[in-house]
C-alpha cells in the first residue's frame, strides 16, 4: 500500500512538471497565456489605433500617414519583424477599440491614465507631455520667479488657464490675461509685445519656437507623461515593446524623432492641445 502510495505521488509530480514545462513553452511563444502576441505574430501584423488629424503625432498628408507616433509605430513593428496596420480612430475611442479586439495597442499620444488599468496596460513613458513657459528670446524670464509684475496669457479654459490661476492662488504675483480663445492668440500677442510670457501645452510651445528665434521655452511646469497602450492580456507584447523603447532609447533614434517633429534633440516634454480638447 506504501508503494502504490509512493507510485500516485511520483506520478503527481511528474504531472507536475510536465504542466510547468507545458507553461513555459507556451509563455516563451507568446501563447496561450498572451493571445494577443500569439495573433500578432500569427498574423504578422500589429493593428495600432491612433487618432488622426492630431499633429504632429498622427495626421495625413498627400494622402500619407505620418507623424511622430506614426514614426514609432513603424519601428516598433519593423523590430518585432511584422508589419504596421493602423486602425483611424477618434480620441475617446481608442480604448474601445483596444478592449473590443480591433487593435493590439494605442499610439496615440495617449497621457498614462492609471485608471483605466482595469482595461488596459502601459509601456514605459516615451514622452513627457505638460504645460510650458514661453517667453521672448533675450527676455529675462528664467522661471515662474521672474514674473512678478508681468502679464501672463494663456487660453480661455485651457489646462494653461487653471495652472495659471493656481499659481496665482499659491501665491505667485504676475497678472494673468485669459481672454485669448486659443494658445496661437496668445502667442501672437507675446510676439507683439503686449505679453511678457504664456503658458500653453508644449506641443504648442515647441511648434511655437520650432526653427524661430524670436521665442524659447523657458520651463516645463507640469508633467503629463504618454505612452502606449495594450490589452490587458497583452503582457507579452507590452515586455517586448517595452524593450524595443529601451533599445530606440540608446540607439538615438527619439532624439531624431524629436528633430525631425520638433526641431529639439534630446528627450521631448510635450504634450498637446493642437487639434484637441
Amino acid at each position: 500500500m506504501a508503494k502504490a502510495l509512493f507510485d500516485r505521488m511520483a506520478l503527481g509530480v511528474l504531472v507536475l512538471y510536465a504542466l510547468l514545462a507545458w507553461s513555459a513553452e507556451g509563455g516563451a511563444r507568446g501563447a496561450p497565456l498572451d493571445p494577443v502576441w500569439a495573433a500578432v505574430q500569427r498574423r504578422g501584423t500589429l493593428r495600432v489605433a491612433t487618432d488622426v488629424g492630431f499633429r504632429p503625432f498622427a495626421f495625413e498628408r498627400d494622402g500619407e500617414l505620418i507623424g511622430y507616433d506614426i514614426d514609432l509605430a513603424r519601428a516598433i513593428a519593423a523590430e518585432l519583424g511584422v508589419e504596421v496596420e493602423f486602425v483611424p480612430t477618434g480620441f475617446d475611442g481608442l480604448y474601445d477599440t483596444l478592449v473590443s479586439g480591433r487593435a493590439d495597442m494605442i499610439a496615440s499620444a495617449l497621457p498614462y491614465a492609471p485608471e483605466q488599468g482595469f482595461r488596459a496596460r502601459f509601456s514605459r513613458f516615451y514622452f513627457d507631455a505638460g504645460q510650458a513657459l514661453v517667453a521672448p528670446t533675450g527676455a529675462p524670464v528664467a522661471g515662474m520667479a521672474d514674473l512678478s509684475g508681468r502679464v501672463v496669457g494663456v487660453a480661455l479654459g485651457a489646462d494653461a488657464d487653471a495652472l495659471a490661476r493656481r499659481l496665482l492662488r499659491e501665491g505667485a504675483s504676475f497678472t494673468l490675461r485669459p481672454d485669448y480663445d486659443d494658445p496661437a492668440a496668445a502667442l501672437a500677442d507675446l510676439r507683439a509685445g503686449r505679453l511678457d510670457a504664456v503658458i500653453t501645452d508644449m506641443v504648442t510651445a515647441l511648434e511655437a519656437t520650432q526653427g524661430r528665434e524670436d521665442l524659447r521655452i523657458v520651463a516645463a511646469l507640469t508633467s503629463e507623461p504618454l505612452a502606449l497602450a495594450f490589452p490587458r492580456a497583452a503582457f507579452r507584447l507590452e515586455a517586448e515593446v517595452n524593450r524595443i523603447l529601451d533599445a530606440l532609447r540608446r540607439n538615438g533614434f527619439f532624439a531624431r524623432l524629436n528633430e525631425r517633429w520638433f526641431g529639439m534633440g534630446g528627450s521631448a516634454t510635450t504634450r498637446g492641445g493642437s487639434g484637441r480638447a
